[in-house]
């Protein structure tokens, strides 16, 4: 079951997404990062592996929830910026909108797989 956490900062997505996945708290993937800014795609890829998290090797653009897997990392371009995001079961995990149903707006949309290693 997945803890929803709001992103401390407006550039903590990602650590936040992180830290949802992983079941731990942010202050610990910022430290482990040394990063409390965006982070990237090789940063993601390190934390995830790091909490025992594997991240399929390539993104996959996607247009409807009915396409993405049981959890999974996603890249947003919503109208501000892009944008980390966290789906599980069915259930969207935004750092910055909250517990959602489907898909903060955005333009373009592509998932990463996650599964335990």
């Amino acid at each position: 079951m997945i803890q929803y956490i709001k992103e401390p900062t407006d550039l903590q997505c990602g650590q936040a997404v992180i830290a949802m996945a992983a079941g731990i708290n942010v202050d610990e993937v910022i430290a482990f990062l040394g990063n409390d800014r965006e982070t990237d795609l090789k940063e993601m890829r390190r934390a995830f592996e790091h909490w025992g998290i594997k991240m399929s090797p390539s993104r996959v653009q996607v247009k409807d929830k009915s396409q993405l897997p049981s959890m999974c990392l996603l890249s947003l371009e919503t109208p501000r910026c892009w944008h980390w995001s966290l789906y599980a079961d069915g259930t969207f995990y935004d750092p910055e909108h909250g517990v959602m149903s489907d898909f903060p707006v955005s333009n373009r949309k592509y998932f990463w797989e996650l599964t335990a290693l």
